[in-house]
């Protein structure tokens, strides 16, 4: 007799896991249980299909070739039974039975499973905000959703948004407005946008959209929506501050749907999430979970974590589905934490720990490093590239990066992913052999010149001091002797206008004289990513200065006001 498998939810997970089954046994019985009419959703093209980069939404529930993934398709290539508008009620886990309701007609009939799977997503937070049911407060989650904004941007009737929380979808989302010719605001309650990235990377993603247009509030959160006609038509803030709208959009997060797993009585975890094994497996052998309801270990910190995140969804889905039907032999071990998203014509990405997260979780002994270059030689075109790497100070282990800028961080993010996966340290990347061509990187890749600034730093080659820290330290009254050696064409073109000194690198030598007399003298040294500045420092200690900084990242990664 053919085995029955029943599989509730079908996002992500739920129709990798029966999709994987069926690959795995030709005579299984498979049935999706889901409760929306829509089936394995590219929930992270949302933004795009708001914003016009695609105007089908079929395309977001298609497989490569066009096929929309819907009924039909899962029956006739597959043979699994997907059944939609269908939600699931409870679980009884004695009779290994489950409820289901057909919601167009309201009847209700029981099934049977030989082995369950659990993948009802997640719910996205809406805090009890006045107002917050007025008409046109809408979220980002669900295909509805999708094409309900995308009607807004199309009927171009809206011209002031707000986008509630400057996470992943919020700027997502910001982004598909401003494309579609609406003013947006965003407003976020933390101190930056991004929570990701340490702040100085925030800020300069920040700074982009505000040169696109976008009118970015952070450390105000939202106390009140207001209303006409039942419809919206403002958001005030911490402060009283209104900001005019005539639609608002939700995205401060989500948490998992784990309503029908806690009714079951199967374990949930300290971070709210279904508890899984390293087989996906729940509290009850005949169950698996997977997706956003479930909770992961992260493996550098080694504590359980919430990651909604769709590829986490899929691969968990394909270790749940060899699992259930060949016995437990697939471990899903967890994450790193990986993420990426476009900002217009920048991309923020990380992986691993951000000094503030490493920071919260305990690491006291680290070091940090700012690297700023082109992504490519400039005769192919070269666009810039930020990175700030995290280490332990006292081991050289490689804790996570983030990157920020115009040029390829997709890559670098990519690559310094594997080498967490690695468990490698600073040192076992600084000789990497990665590919190169002047199309597609300089002769060292961004990624490797960063750790050797790492190693610079590790080593004490180098004693650098962070944008942050220098505006601090300036703030507080401290007058250090800063050195800009660029050349003169590049100052005036842009400058800090922190009473910097320009003496160009190759005339540092030469114009000694114009140095402070006393060597103790802290100096700060950069230039526009500051490897220049990093040669000064070198011939100023060799002069024999004994207290120089090198400005990390340069003007390049300066998150503050310019003079010019």
């Amino acid at each position: 007799m053919s085995k029955k498998y029943l599989i509730i939810g079908g996002s992500a997970a739920g129709p990798k896991v029966a999709s994987k089954i069926r690959r795995l046994d030709q005579e299984a019985d498979i049935t999706i249980i889901q409760k929306g009419k829509y089936l394995s959703m590219a929930s992270c093209g949302y933004p795009y299909f708001v914003g016009g980069v695609f105007d089908n939404p079929n395309q977001l529930i298609a497989t490569p070739t066009g096929v929309p993934r819907d009924p039909n398709f899962f029956a006739k290539v597959k043979n699994i039974k997907a059944l939609i508008q269908t939600e699931a009620l409870s679980i009884d886990r004695e009779n290994k039975t489950v409820l289901i309701k057909d919601l167009p007609s309201g009847k209700e009939t029981s099934l049977s499973y030989d082995k369950l799977v659990l993948s009802t997503g997640a719910t996205p937070v809406k805090p009890p905000i006045e107002g917050i049911d007025l008409e046109n407060i809408d979220t980002l989650q669900s295909m509805e959703d999708a094409m309900a904004l995308k009607d807004v941007a199309k009927e171009k009737k809206i011209k002031k948004a707000v986008v509630v929380g400057g996470g992943l979808i919020g700027i997502e989302t910001c982004e598909a407005f401003q494309l579609a010719g609406i003013e947006v605001t965003v407003v976020e309650m933390q101190d930056q946008i991004l929570p990701f990235l340490d702040w100085e990377m925030a800020k300069l993603v920040q700074n982009h959209m505000t040169a696109k247009g976008v009118k970015v509030i952070t450390g105000k959160g939202v106390t009140k929506f207001l209303g006409d006609g039942g419809k919206v038509t403002g958001v005030e803030i911490t402060g009283g501050e209104v900001i005019p709208c005539e639609h608002a959009v939700f995205s401060i997060g989500v948490r998992p749907n784990i309503k029908l797993a806690q009714d079951a009585g199967l374990e949930i975890g300290n971070v709210k999430g279904i508890s899984v094994n390293r087989f996906m497996q729940t509290s009850d052998e005949n169950i698996y979970a997977a997706g956003d309801c479930v909770e992961v270990t992260n493996l550098i910190t080694h504590n359980k974590q919430h990651w909604p995140m769709g590829d986490a969804a899929n691969l968990q889905g394909r270790v749940v589905a060899q699992n259930a039907v060949l016995g437990n032999s697939e471990e899903y071990e967890g994450i790193v934490g990986t993420g990426i998203c476009k900002v217009f014509e920048y991309t923020a990405g990380s992986t691993g720990l951000s000094e503030k997260m490493a920071r919260r979780e305990g690491y006291e002994n680290i070091v940090t490093a700012i690297h700023a270059a082109p992504d490519k030689p400039g005769f192919m075109g070269a666009a810039p590239v930020i990175i700030k790497t995290v280490a332990d100070k006292t081991t050289g282990k490689f804790l996570g990066m983030q990157s920020v800028g115009s040029g390829d961080v997709s890559k670098r993010v990519a690559m310094s992913a594997m080498a967490l996966h690695g468990q490698m340290s600073v040192f076992d990347m600084v000789n990497l052999d990665l590919p190169y061509a002047p199309p597609f990187s300089p002769a060292i890749d961004n990624l490797i010149t960063a750790i050797h600034v790492m190693e610079n730093k590790l080593r004490g080659y180098m004693v650098g001091i962070s944008a942050v820290e220098l505006k601090e330290a300036l703030d507080s009254g401290a007058k250090p002797f800063i050195l800009d050696v660029r050349g003169p064409d590049e100052y005036e073109a842009m400058r800090l206008g922190i009473g910097e000194t320009l003496i160009p690198l190759g005339a540092l030598r030469s114009k000694a004289d114009q140095l402070p007399p006393n060597e103790s003298k802290e100096i700060i040294t950069y230039c526009k990513i500051s490897l220049r500045g990093y040669e000064a420092a070198r011939i100023l200690e060799g002069m024999g200065y004994t207290n120089v900084k090198v400005l990390e990242g340069g003007v390049v990664s300066w998150p503050f006001p310019r003079e010019k």
